[in-house]
């Protein structure tokens, strides 16, 4: 199976246009190497990714999946027209589950407009839990609705998940229920610094699409 390095050099000499053996010829290497480049997880030299970069016409951090000071989609793709398919409340619950970044969007009264903020989450027993500052942002909003997304996306081949959970927000006040997530769910803070509020997101509606010419609900 090919690995992320492999699709996107797959990606980028189909956008150019170009055979294997072109690309062979502009990178010094024999045309099974890059036959091989594109089907399997290989592992590259800095020279040989440089040259493979050269030949490309692109930077050996879109090759390597580093290009991340941009935002997501705005790599130009050669994949094709991608389809978008809906995911099961049991499918996005399962994409969320190992934690990582997401956004927490809260309205306070006499707001117009959401104030969205990333945070680091984990999920316990169904809820979302992360932490933020006692007397932060977050948490002058909280009690409330809110919505929390997580999305994964790769920009170069038009693909990846969208999740929108929507709930009740609120503090963790009984401490010793505080107490037993710092064990069950030791959440690193997005922003650092003193952050010792728990907070969790309980779902009342869970909805969520998945971008690909595959299928993976």
């Amino acid at each position: 199976m090919g690995s992320d390095l492999s699709r996107r050099v797959a990606a980028r000499r189909e956008e150019l246009g170009l055979t294997r053996e072109e690309v062979a010829s502009l990178a010094d290497m024999d045309p099974g190497y890059v036959a091989y480049l594109e089907e399997h997880a290989p592992r590259l030299t800095r020279q040989a990714l440089y040259r493979l970069a050269a030949a490309l016409g692109t930077t050996q951090d879109y090759l390597l999946g580093a290009d991340t000071a941009v935002p997501p989609g705005s790599a130009t793709t050669a994949a094709p027209l991608p389809t978008t398919t809906e995911l099961s409340p049991h499918r996005c619950m399962e994409l969320v589950g190992p934690g990582g970044v997401g956004r927490i969007g809260l309205v306070a009264g006499g707001d117009t407009a959401p104030t969205i903020l990333p945070v680091n989450y984990l999920v316990r027993d169904g809820v979302i839990v992360f932490r933020t500052a006692e007397h932060g942002v977050i948490a002058a909003h909280l009690p409330g609705q809110a919505a929390f997304e997580v999305d994964r996306v790769d920009g170069a081949m038009s693909e990846g998940w969208s999740v929108l959970v929507t709930g009740r927000a609120e503090p963790v006040a009984e401490e010793s229920e505080a107490v037993a997530l710092r064990v069950r769910a030791p959440v690193r803070p997005w922003a650092g610094g003193e952050r010792d509020l728990f907070v969790r997101v309980v779902p009342d509606r869970i909805s969520g699409r998945h971008v690909s010419g595959r299928n993976l609900h």
